[in-house]
């Protein structure tokens, strides 16, 4: 019996024709056989007409779904004695391709070659741009030089017009760096003040690419399910698209930062902080830095102010995620009366906003499993005051199955809004000046912050704000729905891998 074996059109990444000489080695039973596997490709069976002294064998390359949510592309090879036929099979799939609107034809590329263990620029030209090439996409390449390059080219040079999207190699780092200039490049162009928190963002028109290559790739893996470079640039190569929530983050109507992922006070503040003077040490600063911030165990006291999600699908705890399948893509928050805040007031070792799962190969699951990705909220997590095994309990859950939001002293809110104003300031430059009044509290402080095992509880944290440090603690934070949009389709789920029954197949 023979195997069928379908195709979706929209998975195909093309198809080509090449002249080949007949070999008398060559078997023409009219069956499925093997090909000769090609240097770097990963080649299928070919069906073969009758024997005829020469040929003109067709390749179909298309995308195979293997286990991890990996991606890979594979190769066909058919052979038909009727010439005509051949023909009218390639030009009917290249019509069809052709006819596909979503895919790109044209990407602004930005390679940083210092991020992660400096291999951005050799995953680009040896698994990236070989596919890029292989389905007729051209490229503008622009490997940046120094901090902030990509973003400040976005910001005033580049020439998007030009351009159906654009893709950074890179880790987390060099995708704030893409978001920030394509966002603020689009505020400006539409005539939107994006210091203003009361401002509703103009949604960026290019969707964004991520080719994994840095330290930390938790976006990549939070919205394609694995930090593979080559299933990534399928995923652009193929069209897909997700839109995505983006958090606006102001300091006294002043702008700070864009965040996608995590906000962290407390504990994932207190980390990069630290991590940051030890930046000698690799990425094993991190793991150092948060045994020693859940040793010194410190805590913080504070306001937060949060203004609740309505209409939307689902809770924080309700265990459903943002799949392909499942997209709750809704507006929420549409009114904003001062009488519909909460306020939250007391000692916490831990404030997060997540806006997306936060998931990464460490903690499958992520700060918050069931965070949607589009739906204009992001999950407050509240982590009060509590003992050092408690607070061990929680961390260990998220790497476990268990609901790590089950605990007395964890509570956690659905929001399209919060502020956070920490206890005994009303402002940052309140602080600062108490700190330049009592030279004796300056001191002191820093003999804390250099020496925690002295006991004492410093009184302010630090914001995390997707891996860079804020320079102020009293924030107002605003999610803007669906502000951006990336080449991918978010975690496919298990019924995706069956038998495609779509009638527009191969």
């Amino acid at each position: 019996l023979g195997v069928c074996h379908s195709v979706s059109v929209t998975e195909i990444i093309c198809v080509t024709e090449e002249e080949e000489e007949n070999s008398s080695k060559q078997r023409d039973d009219g069956s499925w056989r093997k090909i000769k596997e090609r240097e770097g490709k990963d080649c299928r069976q070919a069906f073969t007409g009758k024997k005829t002294t020469k040929k003109t064998p067709r390749h179909m390359f298309y995308v195979e779904r293997g286990r991890n949510h990996r991606w890979r592309c594979v190769e066909i090879t058919f052979r038909c004695p009727d010439r005509a036929m051949c023909q009218h099979w390639v030009s009917g799939i290249r019509d069809q391709l052709a006819a596909i609107s979503s895919r790109p034809k044209q990407l602004l590329v930005y390679i940083n070659p210092y991020g992660g263990k400096r291999q951005g620029k050799r995953i680009y030209e040896q698994k990236v741009a070989p596919l890029f090439a292989q389905a007729g996409i051209s490229t503008h390449v622009i490997v940046t030089e120094y901090a902030n390059h990509a973003r400040d080219h976005l910001r005033t040079e580049a020439e998007l017009k030009r351009f159906d999207g654009v893709v950074c190699v890179g880790g987390d780092g060099m995708f704030s760096e893409i978001i920030h200039g394509l966002i603020w490049r689009t505020q400006m162009d539409g005539g939107v003040d994006p210091n203003s928190p009361e401002e509703t963002l103009l949604p960026c028109s290019l969707r964004i690419g991520i080719i994994p290559a840095g330290s930390t790739d938790c976006i990549c893996f939070a919205t394609v399910g694995t930090n593979d470079p080559v299933t990534s640039a399928l995923h652009i190569i193929v069209g897909d698209s997700q839109p995505m929530d983006v958090c606006s983050v102001h300091h006294n109507n002043a702008f700070l930062r864009y965040s996608v992922s995590l906000l962290g006070y407390g504990f994932y503040g207190d980390v990069l902080t630290d991590s940051e003077r030890k930046r000698w040490m690799g990425p094993a600063r991190y793991d150092f830095s948060g045994l020693k911030m859940f040793l010194t165990h410190h805590y913080y006291e504070g306001t937060v102010s949060y203004l609740p999600a309505k209409g939307i699908m689902g809770t924080p705890r309700d265990g459903l995620t943002l799949t392909v399948n499942k997209c709750p893509l809704s507006t929420v928050c549409v009114s904003e009366s001062e009488d519909e805040w909460r306020t939250i007031r007391g000692k916490f070792l831990a404030i997060n906003a997540a806006s997306m799962s936060c998931a990464c190969p460490r903690s499958p699951k992520g700060l918050s499993p069931s965070a949607h990705l589009a739906d204009g909220t992001t999950d407050l997590i509240l982590v009060r005051k509590c003992s050092r095994f408690n607070f061990l309990r929680h961390l260990i859950r998220h790497t476990s199955k268990d609901d790590q939001f089950d605990l007395g002293f964890v509570e956690v809110h659905r929001v399209c809004r919060f502020r956070f104003m920490p206890r005994h300031c009303q402002s940052d430059s309140d602080l600062e000046l108490d700190l330049q009044e009592n030279s004796k509290r300056q001191i002191f402080s820093q003999i804390c912050r250099d020496h925690p095992a002295c006991g004492c509880t410093p009184i302010y944290s630090s914001w995390n704000c997707d891996g860079e440090i804020l320079n102020h603690t009293a924030i107002d934070v605003r999610v803007h729905c669906q502000l951006i949009k990336l080449f991918a389709r978010g975690i496919e789920e298990m019924a995706v891998f069956e038998e495609i029954t779509n009638p527009c197949a191969i």
